[in-house]
């Protein structure tokens, strides 16, 4: 089981480890992808370009965007789930991540749990 924090700002939080360092994760519940990375971490979850995306982002902004299989741990395993590039400090955690979790995100005691069902 996963579990993490929904922040002061009211954002739910995980932490992940890439390359032997922790990261604050993002639960981004309007995202139906994978995974978003900061650009600094493509060295350490071996990249392999699959297709490019086109993605419509909040206030109907598209982007083409190119995505990647990676390598990445998750609740404790090796998983090779799709990935893309930003400029960014900080992970984002997709939907398409979690389909075999059921997530929890309890807004009032602040809590984050997502539970592995198959």
């Amino acid at each position: 089981m996963i579990v993490g924090i929904v922040d002061r700002k009211g954002v739910p939080c995980i932490e992940v480890a890439i390359a032997s360092q922790t990261y604050r994760a993002t639960i981004d519940t309007g995202f139906n992808g994978d995974l978003e990375l900061p650009r600094f971490l493509r060295p350490f979850v071996n990249p392999r370009w699959i297709f490019e995306a086109e993605s419509t982002l909040a206030a109907g902004m598209s982007v083409s965007e190119d995505v990647y299989a990676v390598e990445f741990s998750f609740d404790g395993r090796m998983v090779e789930t799709e990935a893309t590039f930003a400029d960014v400090d900080e992970v984002l955690i997709g939907t398409r991540l979690l389909r075999d979790y059921r997530l929890s995100i309890d807004f009032v005691a602040r809590t984050v749990r997502a539970e592995r069902l198959r």
